[in-house]
């Protein structure tokens, strides 16, 4: 007689903020976790972003806990550079066969040290940046990267052979080859996350045409302490620094024109904290952001609105740009647009302005790849390539037993994504109760030892990542301080 008792592990697909806090919730819940994500790390999107709103907090900060609880967690098994292949069986038993592709590194040996890639004489294009730096062909694709475990790009590499000679731990390994796993699992959740919309099917505005037009991942990543300019905003064709930048809305939604009438939901709030961030990094940066309507809909959102108007300086023009052209000899941009000014009873008015930078701010959308997997797995998708799901139960999919969080089932934002994990964690952690603590291990502590009589020993760690706490504190003068106590 088959055994009725559901398994008591789960596959969490996506490794992003929601797919790792999904892992956390079920891994303390009594359940084993696969994580599951077609990067080589985990991280997602959120990992590429220098501050979230409506806190500007440093995105890293908030995520590096649970980058480094996920990745320790004796019941989360993390399965990164993967991607599922077939599902099968029911509620409470499923089989997935997962596709395990080659890193040419031996994963348990690596250490993480980073001499392969100081050795490595080929440079690429570093995707993590937004191919606007460059990398070698044997990289981690961010510093804080969970798993800690390097990566070859085999179709950059020339076989050389110097990173094997260097790697100490002997970690090499071209020999890997793709393999396949089957993974027995009670329940599935997918948060796969989004890809972010291609500017270049708007070819009114320059994309890739125009050097000083770029995209709002790429604008983040010149934000960034650890993007291509540390730090510096520069614009790309001259690295000078901006001073008026355009942000041009919906760019990729609400657009019927390239099929995505929708609204992706983050860009209005997204767009401001970037303009305000501008001015942190330069008080002469002169923000401009043209949008249809402005949606600020979450906690906290209608006052940061107000707050970038009114103490950033930043300006909101009311309209959808025609054109973005170059200007001869400078490489500016001149951007053309049409306002309805009461002052003019309403009668169009057409403006020509200039700007140093244009940043597009590109809607949400699902990758064909996660589309490709759900259809593989039997699931049901909308017109848009968003997964149904149950109107009354949102978590829920068309399968039973397999529920979703996160942008796979609509665009929204970071903490709508992890509230949405939890709930989805909740209802498997409901689901597959009978079967909870069955495959989970508990960890094994070394006996303690009196120390009442040792002396004092004690770590102080000074955090100093940026302008949240630099412009507040003398980090230096603390580290001092610290030093004589």
């Amino acid at each position: 007689m088959k055994d009725k008792t559901p398994i008591g592990a789960v596959m969490v697909i996506g490794g992003g903020i929601g797919g790792m806090q999904a892992s956390l919730d079920l891994a303390e819940s009594g359940f084993f976790v696969y994580l599951l994500d077609t990067s080589p790390t985990i991280g997602g999107v959120m990992a590429q972003l220098d501050k979230t709103f409506p806190t500007n907090d440093c995105s890293m900060c908030i995520m590096s806990p649970k980058l480094v609880e996920t990745g320790r967690h004796l019941n989360v098994r993390i399965l990164a550079h993967a991607e599922i292949d077939q599902v099968e069986g029911e509620t409470g038993h499923f089989e997935v066969t997962v596709v395990k592709k080659p890193r040419y590194i031996h994963a348990d040996r690596c250490t993480g040290c980073g001499e392969c890639a100081k050795h490595c004489p080929v440079s690429t294009t570093d995707t993590y940046n937004e191919k606007m730096s460059r990398r070698p062909a044997i990289y981690l694709r961010y510093p804080q990267a969970v798993p800690k475990v390097f990566l070859i790009d085999r179709e950059k590499c020339i076989g050389c052979g110097l990173c094997e000679r260097v790697c100490l731990a002997k970690a090499i390994n071209y020999g890997d080859r793709l393999e396949k796993e089957k993974i027995a699992v009670g329940s599935i959740i997918l948060a796969p996350g989004y890809e972010v919309f291609d500017a270049r099917l708007r070819p009114e505005f320059g994309y890739g045409t125009f050097a000083n037009v770029v995209t709002s991942l790429e604008f983040e990543r010149l934000l960034s302490a650890t993007g291509p300019h540390r730090g510096h905003l520069l614009r790309p064709s001259d690295g000078t620094i901006p001073e008026r930048i355009a942000f041009i809305q919906c760019v990729g939604s609400r657009d019927t024109g390239v099929g995505n009438p929708y609204c992706s939901s983050i860009c209005c709030m997204y767009a401001t904290k970037e303009a305000i961030i501008a001015k942190e990094h330069d008080p002469n940066v002169k923000p401009t952001i043209f949008y249809i309507d402005i949606r600020s809909f979450g906690k906290g959102f209608e006052p940061y609105i107000e707050r970038a108007q009114k103490e950033h300086g930043v300006r909101y023009i009311r309209c959808m740009v025609s054109s973005v052209k170059e200007a001869p000899g400078s490489r500016n941009l001149r951007l053309s647009y049409v306002t309805f000014p009461e002052s003019q009873g309403g009668r169009p008015v057409i403006h020509e302005e200039e700007f140093d930078l244009v940043v597009l701010s590109v809607g949400l959308r699902p990758s064909r790849e996660t589309r490709e997997m759900a259809k593989r797995l039997g699931l049901s998708l909308n017109e848009f390539g968003f997964i149904e799901t149950d109107p009354y139960n949102p978590a829920a999919t068309s399968l039973p037993g397999v529920f979703v969080a996160g942008s796979f089932a609509e665009p929204k934002d970071i903490p709508e994504s992890v509230i949405e994990a939890s709930c989805a964690a909740a209802q498997v952690s409901a689901l597959l109760a009978e079967g909870r603590g069955s495959l989970t291990r508990t960890p094994e502590y070394p006996p303690e030892r009196d120390v009442s009589n040792e002396p004092e020993r004690v770590g102080v760690f000074i955090c100093h990542c940026g302008i949240n706490i630099g412009s507040v504190v003398n980090v230096p003068e603390v580290v001092e301080y610290a030093r004589r106590l």
